[in-house]
């Protein structure tokens, strides 16, 4: 069971000062925890030693992040401004009360208060810790689902109790172990079902245990567990047309083919039961080198959109709410973390696929900046609407979660 934490609500604010602190939550804790014990710090003590230096280490990257927000550039009449300060921020979900609750892949779970501090940020509060990469959070009926690498946890009556957290049910502990694309992204359905992928464990792999690669759903209370889709190599970000139910979803293409292929997709699933090609088939028609042939004559339904090779499209949303001008209305934002290993870096931004009768038809940037000079200072993970209909990117190497607004006419 993962401990946690029953803590006062608090803001971290940097004000305006500057750091570098461009180094992974992760590592930034091993490298911490490795002088720990060099310097004969007693074992106990290590771990919360070596994440408070993780936290002043983002608390430096948040300073410089939010010294950088004017190099974002939008379309005219958008504007951006620091909305939280989150380490490692990752997926979002919105509470009641206008409570936003946000994951992590390095142990922890926050909530964000939608009152202002008197730096203009908002309040956060750490509400779980020592979970295993719980990256995906999702919220219904007054409980919060929380997504580790093998479980899912429902933390319930949250909303109230944020500086006295109860301890989670464990609605299912069956999921596969591997760390290896093991972090999950979670959502309810239109249908009330838990909607809960499992990555493949690999870049590019065959495996018998056909959970793998896939994206399953489930009843809110961890039975009646179904495969929905299939050959999905590594979503980590889905929703649902509002118009029509379907499922839309982002997929990472795999790696170590060069730098313009295999592309990410953006993948549509009107119904249970379809298969998307991995490990045999990227893209719309790229049969993939070592296992292409492996597929037989079983149909793959292509993607609605191919995406940038190696841009790591992750979170996205169709936009309903009321700020923007009506042409993004019903349209997909989509968060893209950025390549990894590709020569020249390419993603780190938050891109729009606009649609036309109800599939894809376009594909543009929205925001962008956050890569200056081949280096970034930021990456987007997640999107999220506001009531408001203003619109929230997390950032999990900056530690920040923006707020971008519309003001023109």
């Amino acid at each position: 069971m993962g401990k946690i934490v029953k803590m006062r609500v608090e803001t971290v604010c940097c004000g305006n000062g500057s750091g570098a602190g461009e180094t992974s939550f992760g590592r930034i804790i091993g490298l911490a925890a490795g002088i720990c014990r060099k310097l004969s710090v007693p074992a106990g003590v290590i771990p919360a030693f070596a994440a408070g230096i993780g936290v002043l280490f983002f608390w430096a990257a948040g300073c410089q992040a939010k010294s950088r927000l004017g190099e974002i550039r939008l379309p005219p009449g958008f504007s951006i401004a620091l909305y939280a300060e989150v380490p490692n921020a990752r997926s979002m979900t919105l509470g009641e009360k206008g409570i936003l609750y946000v994951g992590t892949r390095t142990g922890e779970v926050y909530a964000v208060l939608p009152e202002e501090t008197a730096g203009g940020t908002h309040r956060v509060v750490r509400i779980a810790q020592g979970l295993h990469r719980p990256n995906g959070v999702a919220y219904r009926e007054g409980s919060l689902y929380v997504a580790e690498v093998s479980r899912i946890l429902r933390y319930d009556g949250i909303g109230s109790r944020l500086s006295d957290p109860p301890e989670p049910a464990v609605v299912n502990d069956g999921f596969p172990k591997d760390e290896h694309h093991g972090w999950k992204f979670i959502r309810f359905g239109p249908d009330g079902m838990l909607y809960v992928p499992v990555g493949a464990p690999c870049n590019i792999c065959e495996k018998a245990d056909s959970r793998y690669a896939s994206i399953l759903r489930m009843r809110p209370d961890g039975t009646g567990i179904e495969i929905f889709a299939s050959g999905v190599r590594n979503t980590v970000g889905f929703d649902w047309n509002p118009a029509t139910k379907e499922l839309w979803f982002t997929d990472n293409g795999r790696d170590m083919l060069g730098d313009d292929i295999p592309p990410d997709e953006l993948n549509r699933a009107p119904r249970k039961g379809l298969h998307f090609g991995f490990p045999y088939l990227h893209g719309k028609g790229l049969p993939d080198p070592e296992f292409g042939k492996r597929g037989g004559d079983r149909p793959f339904t292509p993607p609605e959109r191919e995406l940038p090779a190696h841009v790591a499209s992750l979170g996205m949303r169709f936009y309903t709410g009321p700020m923007f001008p009506r042409e993004y209305r019903g349209q997909i934002f989509i968060a893209e973390h950025g390549s990894w290993n590709r020569s020249t870096p390419t993603g780190y931004r938050v891109t729009l696929v606009r649609l036309a009768g109800g599939r894809a038809a376009g594909y543009e940037t929205f925001a962008e900046g956050w890569l200056q000079g081949g280096e970034a200072w930021g990456r987007p993970v997640d999107v999220q609407a506001m009531p408001d209909g203003s619109l929230l990117v997390s950032d999990d190497k900056a530690g920040l979660i923006y707020r971008i607004t519309y003001g023109g006419k």
